[in-house]
């Protein structure tokens, strides 16, 4: 069996490369590095997947050494290539790369360590955990799918500051390596579908085509033309031998030229490669080799047996000075940048706003004052006030919804749109339409929550997208991968309850609250007022290490009683104690939508002779985050505390005994207008008086 892998070896770099023994000995050597790095730590490991950096090592190679515009000793500067490593199993590969590009934090130590217990070199990569890595990959789909948020925020940001200067800041490109589970998933499918649809010609994608799945070949499962499927939502599409060095050069500079439309390049590569045994099988995938394997394969391509994690001399040398190179191309860039800035002032003041992300000095009151309302009002509306004024003071905020921005109340007035100009639907977007500020993501919720968090960590811009909080269900992975890399991403869920009405449970959310809120690192908001809904803003503009989720509703909500001596402040600590409503034996804690309820039921036991505390708490992650003395100051007795929420009522008993009321909705909804939905279900004031009543017992 081994002898016959050994000769399909042969076969195949014969195939190949029939100038393989006119190969640079140097390169190769280099490209062997990278292969069994990636061996050697999968091995200490006994843990991870060896096959697809051996089978993209060529292709990586020739990448990040040629045309990656990358700098070791500057890994944020701002002009730089980013590369995302969408087929994230194969992270070896790029902390392979890292460390022999020269990044002082993955150390050889940092690759021995691969896949232990506080190393940077986790199993999949891992945002902010070493400088390189842009994006946390792994769930399929999600960094393809970032990398068109990126490509889009690059758009934004050359719309804006590439001008009649010869100079323009803003010229980069956004690499990524995808596999076909990424191809599977539907998530690439809905972001191939907009970037092909926006022209995002700085995009190029390598799609690792090596037939191979966890399961065996990919044809168990997956048939399809990728070729014709990218050219068919406008994909410049190449198809390439992804070990034959001298195409994978070609390949690139092609994809550069086509400025109009994003590049594929389809490249066929064989899992495993040099392995004898387990070349081109399912066997290479996602295990390590195994030692005999190892030694096999080392005999194969002559590579030293001992020591392992070797980086040979030569090597190190060559990679060192590739990266001159790339270092000084980013000082030549920061020069230019210099001079520019001296031409461009204004420009130059602006750019460092958007890089900042700069906020005036009491942004919060002017906030207040758009949020605002004398009357009845959904906080949807009121969300949608207080974006206008966020649109004055912060040209840096960008967003959109997934075609429902007149229901979401999300559209930027005056701003214009990232869209293909009408009467011009078959002509690529000019840049000048990327200076819009409003964007369509048409019905595509995962891809949308991907694409806000690729934008976002792009770093110039904060950006939102919104739907009906049902459909978070559809988006779901890409908030908790947001929340996982800590991206101050926001996303905006209107519609949040049952009281939506008559579109009935298939839109009504039940459960949706509690299951946002059980993901770490996730702050949500579910105001009840114009006051609250200005501060959820404040607070998720204020964010850095965090998303921050909104939700709000569609029916009108009457307006909290605040004293004109109320501080707005209070709001941030994610519940507070409503003025007026501070005494009482019993305390209703209420979030959203049932906050004016529990006022209008706590005015009516009062009328009886019963007074009742009343808690707004709309944010129970910042609550969470309290002092215990503040939060028992809130909640003084959890026996005799009632909540309120139209939604499951499981987690609240994280805030109350099990001898307290919880009053929530553990089925589904109803079609019927909102007012005979809480009438029917017990949210009413006199429902909710009467339950009180009942659990209190005779006073």
């Amino acid at each position: 069996m081994q002898d016959e892998g050994a000769a399909a070896i042969a076969v195949a770099e014969e195939s190949n490369e029939p100038a393989i023994g006119k190969r640079d000995k140097l390169e190769e050597l280099c490209v062997n590095t990278i292969r069994f790095l990636a061996v050697d730590a999968v091995e200490k490991a006994k843990s991870g997947h060896p096959g697809t950096p051996m089978g993209m090592a060529d292709m990586a190679f020739v990448l990040w050494t040629e045309f990656l515009r990358h700098d070791p000793l500057e890994p944020h500067w701002k002009n730089r290539d980013r590369f995302i490593l969408s087929a994230g199993h194969a992270s070896m590969l790029l902390y392979s790369l890292l460390h022999l590009t020269g990044y002082s934090d993955m150390t050889l130590d940092d690759l021995k360590n691969f896949r232990q217990w506080g190393s940077k070199t986790a199993g999949h990569p891992e945002y902010g955990h070493a400088s390189g890595i842009e994006v946390t990959t792994g769930p399929l789909g999600q960094g393809f799918a970032h990398g068109v948020g990126m490509a889009l925020a690059e758009k934004m940001l050359a719309a804006r500051f590439n001008t009649a200067d010869p100079f323009h800041p803003v010229d980069h490109y956004i690499y990524a390596i995808c596999s076909d589970g990424d191809l599977m998933e539907g998530l690439s499918a809905e972001a191939a579908s907009i970037a092909g649809h926006l022209g995002l010609g700085n995009l190029i994608y390598f799609y690792d085509d090596n037939n191979i799945s966890i399961e065996g070949e990919t044809r168990l499962a997956y048939s399809d033309d990728v070729k014709k499927r990218f050219e068919a939502v406008h994909w410049h599409v190449q198809t390439i031998d992804g070990h034959d060095r001298a195409a994978i050069r070609k390949a690139i500079k092609r994809a550069q030229r086509e400025t109009a439309r994003p590049s594929m390049i389809i490249a066929r590569t064989i899992i495993g490669w040099g392995s004898p045994k387990y070349h081109g099988t399912a066997r290479a995938h996602g295990e390590p080799l195994g030692a005999d394997e190892v030694k096999a394969t080392k005999e194969a391509l002559g590579w030293p047996l001992e020591p392992t994690f070797l980086v040979p001399p030569e090597v190190a040398e060559e990679f060192a000075n590739k990266t001159k190179k790339l270092v000084r191309s980013r000082k030549r860039w920061e020069k230019e940048m210099t001079a520019w800035r001296v031409r461009q002032p204004q420009l130059a003041e602006e750019w460092d706003r958007y890089w900042s992300r700069w906020l005036p000095d009491g942004f919060e009151t002017v906030l207040l004052e758009a949020g605002k309302s004398d009357k009845a009002i959904a906080t949807r509306a009121l969300s949608g006030q207080v974006i206008q004024k966020i649109a004055t003071i912060a040209p840096f905020v960008v967003g959109g919804s997934a075609d429902l921005a007149p229901s979401t109340s999300t559209l930027i007035k005056d701003a214009g749109s990232i869209e293909r100009p009408k009467g011009h639907e078959k002509e690529l977007p000019s840049l000048d339409v990327f200076q819009g500020r409003n964007l369509h993501f048409g019905i595509r919720e995962h891809a949308m929550g991907a694409i806000v968090n690729g934008v976002t960590l792009y770093g110039a811009f904060r950006c939102y997208g919104a739907t009906f909080l049902i459909f978070s269900d559809y988006m779901r992975a890409s908030v908790r991968i947001a929340a996982l890399m800590g991206a101050p991403s926001i996303f905006i869920y209107t519609h949040d309850s049952v009281f939506l009405g008559e579109d009935g449970p298939t839109h009504q959310p039940v459960e949706h609250l509690f299951a946002l809120r059980l993901i770490p690192n996730l702050v949500l908001f579910r105001p009840a007022d114009g006051p609250e809904t200005a501060m959820s803003w404040v607070y998720a503009l204020n964010a850095t290490d965090y998303p921050t989720v909104l939700v709000l509703t569609r029916q009108k909500l009457d307006p909290i009683p605040h004293p004109l001596e109320f501080d707005p402040k209070r709001i941030l600590r994610g519940a507070y104690v409503l003025d007026g409503y501070e005494n009482g034996d019993i305390t209703i804690i209420a979030t959203g939508s049932e906050v004016p309820l529990a006022v209008k039921t706590a005015d009516l036991l009062r009328s009886e002779g019963t007074n009742i505390r009343v808690v707004s708490a709309p944010s129970l992650d910042v609550f969470d985050r309290q002092p215990p003395d503040y939060q028992n100051e809130v909640l003084p007795n959890r026996s005799r505390t009632v909540c309120i929420e139209a939604g499951r009522s499981d987690g609240w008993y994280k805030y109350v005994n099990h001898d307290a009321l919880v009053i929530g909705i553990d089925r589904f909804g109803a079609s019927a207008p909102y007012e005979k939905i809480a009438e029917e279900l017990g949210f009413t004031p006199e429902k909710v008086a009467a339950r009180i009543r009942e659990w209190r017992g005779p006073v």
